[in-house]
């Protein structure tokens, strides 16, 4: 059983249909993550993330806890009792036993711990992966710019593996970026400035703080191409051969450390109110994640001003009108603006990845690859 699991996630390619793999998978994902979940139920202090923590409604999450069991569970019963993949069902079977046997959705939590606990963000995880598989594949699924493209595509693996990584030290990268951002600039804070910026109304704030983000945003991806110790870094994630909602993840953990902390810098400077940033973490992680989907959107004239899939996709690509640029995450007329948008008759790219394709694959070859590159 564990060597024919082992061969599926080093597997890549279209899942067979009527085989009971698609369904197979699909219970096996809900049994893992409902098993992670009850180990951070178990756990809070160490495997849940304080932001979070104070935004949960608890009842929800029991109840999609809950949901997911009885759907993986039935799913299991099924594929065992009409034999299809009954190995990769009883896998997901005994998970959901393990799960239930664990105390399931029903696991006491006890609040009385402190925020400051060292901790791994198994929460942020868990609701990130479901939340953007169940959004992202169907969207790609309905709107697919490369319809032959499977979901576990090449290299999926090592993209999954950086989002995983990306994900579960959240705690070490926002302590970290905190403590950056308030050494190197809390000197140029100006309570006259954050009174302005926390005066603004709603929308206005949120469109502020979005240009003040792309702008950093921009030059920041600028330097990253043009100056060469950065590239290295940067050519981690330009490796990915693919575009699809995962291809995002790879991202080397020092240039995230970096690009968050300059882009929080004039965030925390101009005094952004909670409510203003929290729309701002949600548009970000929208975008980040639809501007690399496999889909086919461009939005018209508003393409111009909007960063799309169509726009970003440009920017991953080899092609030789595309090299350095389109480097806006969110704002597009700014690279309209810097004279770094990209022009070309073809609609898409054909390429994507690195030029020369000199980045190795494998997420821990990929850490070392800034260090040990020899060009």
């Amino acid at each position: 059983m564990l060597g024919k699991l082992n061969d599926l996630t080093e597997s890549h390619g279209p899942l067979k249909r009527g085989s009971g793999l698609i369904s197979g998978v699909i219970a096996l994902s809900l049994a893992i993550l409902c098993f992670l979940g009850v180990l951070a139920f178990h756990f809070p202090q160490y495997l849940t993330t304080p932001q979070l923590r104070k935004s949960y409604d608890v009842d929800i999450i029991r109840n999609l806890m809950f949901t997911a069991l009885v759907i993986a569970g039935g799913i299991s019963l099924v594929n065992v009792i009409f034999n299809r993949a009954r190995w990769l069902a009883a896998f997901a079977f005994v998970l959901v036993a393990l799960t239930a046997l664990m105390g399931g959705n029903k696991v006491d939590v006890d609040p009385n711990f402190p925020d400051s606990t060292l901790y791994i963000g198994l929460d942020w995880f868990i609701l990130d992966l479901l939340g953007s598989s169940l959004i992202f594949i169907f969207i790609e699924k309905l709107f697919a710019l490369r319809k032959d493209q499977p979901v576990f595509r090449a290299e999926w693996q090592t993209d999954f593996h950086h989002f995983i990584v990306n994900h579960m030290i959240v705690g070490f990268v926002l302590l970290a970026t905190n403590l950056m951002v308030h050494r190197f600039f809390g000197w140029a804070s100006s309570d006259g400035i954050r009174g302005w910026v926390q005066h603004l109304p709603f929308w206005g704030g949120v469109l502020l703080i979005v240009l003040v983000a792309d702008l950093v945003q921009y030059w920041t991806h600028r330097a990253y191409h043009e100056v060469p110790v950065l590239w290295r870094l940067h050519a981690v994630h330009h490796s990915a051969k693919s575009m699809d909602w995962l291809a995002g993840s790879r991202q080397h953990i020092l240039e995230l450390l970096i690009t968050r902390t300059l882009i929080l810098a004039p965030i925390y400077v101009l005094g952004f109110s909670k409510e203003v940033i929290d729309a701002y973490i949600v548009i970000v992680g929208f975008q980040a994640v639809f501007n690399h989907s496999n889909v086919s959107v461009r939005l018209g004239p508003l393409r111009y001003v909007i960063v799309t899939p169509n726009f970003h996709h440009w920017h991953h690509s080899q092609d030789q009108e595309a090299l350095d640029r389109n480097y806006a995450a969110h704002f597009a007329f700014i690279d309209y603006a810097f004279g770094t948008a990209v022009k070309s008759t073809r609609l898409w790219p054909e390429h994507y990845g690195v030029l020369g394709d000199y980045v190795p694959n494998g997420f821990v070859k990929q850490l070392k690859f800034p260090f040990t590159w020899k060009g």
